[in-house]
């Protein structure tokens, strides 16, 4: 099952994904570095893989030759947003 990475829905793409490819739900790149297997926000250069280069904008559309989309979604990218969301909600008078 691979999910977008942006609005969490499904994606009905069973072959490769091609640079070009955008979710049909919310037209969001899908050949990106958060759709990405080997996407690590902790990992040097946000990559697991060694020798990546450097990619500013980590939902754009890239051409890195390392992509693998992952399958289903990241829980830790929503634990994250939750976390973030209690922390602004402590700060709000």
């Amino acid at each position: 099952m691979k999910v977008c990475h942006k609005c969490k829905r499904d994606v009905p793409f069973e072959s490769r994904i091609l640079r070009s490819e955008e979710c049909p739900w919310c037209a969001a790149s899908l050949h990106c570095c958060k759709n990405c297997g080997f996407h690590d926000r902790t990992a040097h250069n946000e990559c697991r893989e060694i020798g990546t280069e450097l990619i500013r904008d980590r939902e754009a559309a890239n051409y890195c030759s390392y992509f693998v989309f992952v399958d289903g979604s990241r829980e830790s990218d929503d634990e994250a947003s939750k976390a973030k969301a209690k922390l602004a909600g402590l700060f709000k008078f």
